[in-house]
């Protein structure tokens, strides 16, 4: 019954992915993901658009998505499993939350796909990857100093470059090993009276023979917005106009990302919005080119809640969140772990058709506790549901599911004296001052206590992010069938300062007293409201 559920799951659309394999003339809603996926770069390279995301402390890191119509995606790779730095990202001697892998730069030239990035952390240097194929993973070519929200260009006559921070230039050689030692390294233009705040964001690309740079704004007093630079020598000098400024939905302004064209000839805008408890989230709208500009938004300069266009409806879309049974070999593309995970402490293998977590460090909270496995949530509303096995805890062991961020919603099941007790709580995270970026103490309140007399339990988080409610609900079931709401809901937040990350739903087991227990993760179903695609022409 369980794999007859998540095929029904599959077949009805809930994957975030496409209803059978044709072309339309159709419609969707922005934000054409409603989950987080912020500092996109967006390629295009024959029938397919590729585009990558900024996941900082998520392993594996950089995902790279894939569409055949930048409404449909589906996750296809990572461009790595881990981050090795330091033991901060092992959550040894601290954290690297909100830290990480930052607005990763996707380019292809002469066949091949290339890929940087600068964590926002020691020892401050970039991340240059390559590969013939996303799909089949990427290998490193070199590290070198830090650019930050860098943007890779290959240039006409085989030069290279990155732009970075705020109007930065850097040549580097043309095998991306290093700096290229007498190469071009300049700033392009000092922040006008205008640009007082916030200026960064860099996406470059050249059409017809001038130079674009696009770059996220936000002038104090005004909501955020999107600039672009252009200039016909790379070196300047450049022009700046607006491109696109407007309140989409009361959300605020809609800045940072790229413009892509189309195999048709059509240009398209691909920027993100800040949305409060579910994260950064990208929408698609119109680019039309007006005196030599890349002028987005409707015909009104709006970020419309709902766009025509082509689009292809792909029965082998997968998408990049959903539901899944454990049955394969690998784990699916829409886990991440939270930090680096402990290889020897989790398996597909042992119990066939589970995930198993098995306790590998003592610790006392969940914000450092090792081989969380997460996935996004969804707007405007989603649902997820798990089959835990809990037989194999053992004392002073702790698992469950939850609502994760700085500030989380918890059920939580705790193994205390032989005897389980299934919890509800709120946990605050309250970081150390400093480079470290530790936990200084969790913050708990806890809101409903039941003691459990079986070893299966059903775990159930709703999220709620309409009209900015950004609600978390509790449920719970002996038998999945009878659901009871516990505890109280929370209402999920969005921290620059600490995650700086959306709400994800988090499988966890750690232990506080002796490590060696294990918890088997049978299935989570995964629910959304609605699809983006909501009409068919």
């Amino acid at each position: 019954m369980r794999y007859l559920r998540v095929l029904l799951l599959m077949t009805m659309g809930l994957l975030l992915g496409c209803a059978s394999e044709k072309v339309i003339d159709g419609s969707y809603r922005n934000p054409m993901i409603y989950a987080d996926v912020p500092d996109m770069s967006v390629i295009r390279v024959g029938e397919y658009y590729y585009m990558v995301s900024t996941t900082m402390h998520l392993m594996p890191g950089a995902p790279v998505m894939r569409s055949k119509d930048l409404v449909n995606w589906e996750t296809i790779s990572y461009l790595f499993d881990k981050l090795t730095d330091h033991e901060r990202y092992d959550l040894k001697n601290g954290t690297v939350y909100g830290k990480g892998q930052w607005a990763t730069s996707i380019r292809y030239n002469n066949g091949k796909f290339y890929a940087l990035f600068s964590p926002n952390d020691v020892p401050y240097k970039s991340y240059f990857y390559t590969t013939d194929d996303p799909a089949k993973g990427w290998t490193l070519v070199s590290r070198m100093q830090h650019f930050h929200d860098a943007s890779l260009f290959f240039d006409d006559d085989g030069k290279v470059y990155v732009f970075y921070g705020t109007g930065e230039l850097q040549q580097i050689k043309s095998d991306l090993s290093d700096i290229e030692p007498n190469g071009v390294k300049m700033r392009l233009f000092e922040k006008d009276n205008e640009e007082r705040g916030l200026l960064e964001g860099s996406q470059v690309f050249k059409h017809n023979g001038k130079y674009y740079l696009m770059m996220i704004s936000w002038p104090p007093g005004k909501v955020r917005r999107e600039v672009c630079y252009r200039a016909d020598k790379i070196t300047g000098p450049y022009e700046k106009k607006v491109i696109l400024e407007t309140n989409f939905e009361n959300y605020g302004g809609v800045g940072q990302g790229c413009v892509v064209d189309s195999e048709d000839g059509n240009w398209y805008g691909v920027i993100f919005q800040d949305r409060g408890g579910v994260g950064r989230v990208p929408t698609v709208m119109p680019c039309k080119w007006v005196d030599g500009w890349p002028i987005l938004g409707d015909e009104n300069g709006n970020v419309g809640s709902i766009m025509q266009k082509k689009l292809v409806l792909d029965k082998n879309c997968k998408g990049i969140l959903g539901s899944d049974d454990f049955s394969d070999k690998k784990l699916s593309l829409y886990w991440q772990w939270n930090h680096n995970p402990i290889d020897e402490a989790w398996s597909l293998s042992e119990r066939k058709g589970h995930l198993r977590l098995k306790t590998a460090r003592k610790v006392d909270n969940l914000f450092v506790a090792p081989n969380t496995i997460t996935q996004r949530m969804e707007g405007p509303k989603c649902s997820a549901r798990v089959k835990i096995d809990l037989s194999g805890m053992k004392d002073g062991d702790v698992a469950g599911f939850s609502a994760f961020n700085d500030y989380s919603g918890v059920l939580a099941v705790e193994m205390s004296g032989g005897e389980k007790s299934l919890t509800m709580s709120a946990q605050n995270a309250i970081f150390e001052r400093g480079r470290n970026h530790g936990i200084q103490r969790v913050e708990v309140e806890e809101h409903g206590r039941v003691k459990l007399s079986q070893d299966v339990i059903y775990l159930r988080i709703d999220g709620d992010f309409t009209n900015r409610q950004d609600k978390a609900s509790f449920y719970y079931s002996l038998d999945n069938k009878e659901w009871k709401e516990f505890g109280k809901s929370i209402r999920m937040r969005f921290d620059f300062m600490k995650f700086f990350m959306g709400t994800k739903y988090a499988i966890f087991n750690y232990a506080t007293k002796e490590t060696g227990g294990y918890i088997d993760v049978d299935y989570i179903d995964y629910q959304r409201s609605n699809d983006r695609v909501i009409t068919n022409k």
